[in-house]
């Protein structure tokens, strides 16, 4: 920054549309808010994406493996999260993982069918398949606008436009300004949906929030993701399971070439993969750092290949560059700190919520990545009306955002979202005060399992109390008794 300051001239900004529901994100939680509305009887939403298709980090950020779907033998995220999988089975190679028939089997065969597939086996005992799946992220991409053509006649979609600034009046947000190519215009709503990522209309409100994570967590991180084509993942995992010393110091070469933390991941067919990373200490809504990841990364790819080829040529002889993810990946950057944070005690202790909107396994290890309860307050901001903030940009404390901050939760938040929007317009109230019983009951309609609702199988509430929510680790048991000795402290 300069210090110097331009001084822009008042102008006249055109009102390009108005509408009840504003959602501007089209990633995994804005879609899926557009979606849920409009199922749930919303006939005027916009629906705003800065990039010209649906899905941000899913399918432009390459994030290729959604993780953590089941626990034991449930599938807890379902939805609008596990429809994307059942309608992208039906084409041949778009998907890879665990069926929902199999999830919680110990079957030996089939777990040694599935561990070369990072993901697909529990990490504790006893070994278990879990749902996790990976896709191509061009079938998703064309999936995602067929979800939205399905719902024509209420969603309006708004490829290529930035939203910049929210409008406001006092402590209300009455719509926002974006620019496109056809100049700044403006658009009024009664709801504002922020599924940036970053939260790039929350912080402008005066909506508290809170920066970058906790430098010890993934969400502290960036990437670039690319893709290898020509090789063959099963080789690779024989090799590894033969040369254990040899697959180590494959993995510090390519880590010590590019500079930053890498890894081939397996995709959704088994001649291809995904080169993950981890730019540490990066914040995904500043400038300097994005710009570094993303020219960091590329300068390096051709080495990194390089090295693949020759430390492991059984499988990595006749690679190459496929692609590079259209967009940065983000992990991590602004998260609200709304009406309720969330806290490593509630993967520690189990907490319930009678406003609860989202029950999801998550990658905590503290619970063994049991379901957790993600309540409707963690989206709903403090001072500022009219607004909902799903997605990677929950209200969370700089740790326990690393484990919201996957797909599932913004998929699942966004769900949420959307119909609490579509709920509160039916109603004519805010989102603020909105019934919430009436959205729980229309999440269950579709498709989402919530805790101590009737219209929910109680098995799933059976398979939690059954297995102690996952709080049987040591991790736990010591959290719960540093909780314990606070608490009595306070009492004292």
């Amino acid at each position: 920054m300069t210090g110097r300051v331009y001084k822009e001239p008042a102008r006249e900004i055109p009102v390009y549309d108005e509408c009840d529901i504003l959602v501007v994100g089209g990633g995994s939680a804005g879609h899926s808010a557009a979606v849920a509305a409009a199922r749930a009887g919303a006939k005027n939403v916009i629906l705003m994406e800065r990039y010209g298709y649906m899905g941000g980090d899913v399918t432009g950020g390459y994030v290729l493996m959604v993780p953590k779907l089941s626990w034991y033998d449930k599938s807890f995220v379902r939805g609008l999260q596990e429809e994307w999988f059942a309608r992208l089975e039906k084409i041949p190679g778009a998907v890879l993982g665990p069926s929902l028939a199999q999830i919680g089997t110990s079957d030996p065969a089939l777990l040694n069918a599935w561990r070369s597939i990072h993901g697909c086996v529990s990490e504790s005992e006893p070994k278990r398949l879990v749902r996790a799946v990976y896709y191509e992220p061009n079938q998703l991409k064309i999936e995602l606008d067929k979800m939205l053509l399905e719902h024509k006649d209420a969603i309006r979609v708004q490829y290529h436009c930035w939203c910049t600034k929210p409008i406001m009046e006092g402590n209300e947000i009455k719509g926002v300004v974006f620019e496109s190519k056809e100049g700044r215009k403006a658009i009024y709503a009664k709801t504002v949906i922020d599924a940036t990522g970053d939260g790039d209309i929350l912080w402008q409100t005066g909506a508290p929030y809170k920066e970058l994570a906790d430098s010890n967590t993934r969400s502290s991180t960036t990437a670039l993701v690319w893709r290898v084509g020509g090789i063959d993942w099963n080789l690779y995992y024989e090799w590894q399971k033969a040369n254990p010393e040899a697959s180590g110091a494959l993995y510090a070469g390519i880590c010590r070439i590019a500079g930053f933390r890498c890894a081939p991941i397996p995709g959704s067919k088994y001649d291809w993969a995904w080169i993950n990373n981890w730019h540490a200490d990066r914040d995904c809504s500043k400038i300097k750092d994005m710009t570094e990841t993303e020219i960091n990364t590329r300068s390096t790819m051709r080495e990194v290949l390089d090295y693949l080829k020759e430390a492991c040529p059984v499988a990595f002889r006749d690679a190459y560059i496929y692609d590079i993810a259209p967009q940065l990946g983000c992990r991590c950057s602004r998260r609200l700190q709304g009406e309720y944070v969330m806290t490593p005690a509630d993967f520690a202790l189990a907490p319930k919520f009678d406003d609860v909107i989202a029950w999801h396994s998550t990658i905590c290890m503290i619970n063994d990545c049991a379901p957790i309860e993600i309540p409707y307050r963690a989206m709903l901001p403090k001072k500022v009306e009219n607004l909902l903030c799903p997605g990677r940009h929950i209200s969370a404390d700089d740790v326990a955002i690393d484990w919201l901050t996957l797909i599932p939760q913004c998929v699942g938040t966004g769900q949420a979202a959307g119909v609490a929007a579509a709920v509160a317009v039916s109603d004519g109230t805010n989102v603020r005060n909105v019934n919430i019983r009436k959205v729980q009951d229309i999440l269950v309609e579709q498709d989402v399992p919530l805790p101590r609702h009737p219209g929910v199988d109680p098995s799933y509430t059976q398979c939690c109390q059954e297995h102690e929510y996952g709080l049987y680790t040591e991790l736990a048991k010591k959290a719960r008794a540093e909780a314990e000795s606070i608490k009595a402290y306070r009492q004292w």
